[in-house]
């Protein structure tokens, strides 16, 4: 019994995470698998990722937002703390990558732009996204 239990939990949370990427995807107009592809880029979907930067900043969850997001994100009511919650740290995620579709077009730069401020660097990340795109892994 407590197998079925823990089977119906963990779909449960399943469902939970694909409707999150549903729902920011719906609502910040970016193709879904576009979103959960940079999630593995980021994180391989950790909701639990945190990693520290060279420049002192620092990323959160999944999405691996960028703490230069807080204090603009501090407007909405939106804290660390809260982009620990895995569905809002997939919204921001989608909110982000909207914003550098409407800058870039939905183009490779725009997905680079997710990562990386430099445009001479944003191919290298695109090409991970390709690549689990395309059903294959990252890679480094």
């Amino acid at each position: 019994m407590r197998t079925v239990v823990a089977a119906i939990f963990l779909l449960g949370s399943m469902s939970a995470s694909a409707a999150c990427f549903d729902e920011a995807a719906e609502r910040y107009r970016v193709p879904v698998s576009l979103l959960k592809a940079i999630s593995t880029v980021e994180s391989g979907g950790n909701p639990r990722a945190r990693n520290k930067n060279r420049n002192g900043s620092f990323d959160i969850g999944h999405m691996q937002i960028n703490s230069a997001w807080l204090p603009t994100l501090a407007r909405y009511g939106i804290d660390e703390e809260r982009l620990w919650e895995p569905c809002i740290n997939t919204n921001i995620g989608a909110w982000v990558l909207s914003q550098n579709i409407a800058r870039f077009g939905l183009t490779w730069n725009a997905v680079g732009a997710y990562n990386v401020a430099t445009e001479s660097k944003r191919l290298e990340y695109a090409k991970k996204v390709s690549r689990v795109l395309l059903g294959g892994k990252p890679q480094s």
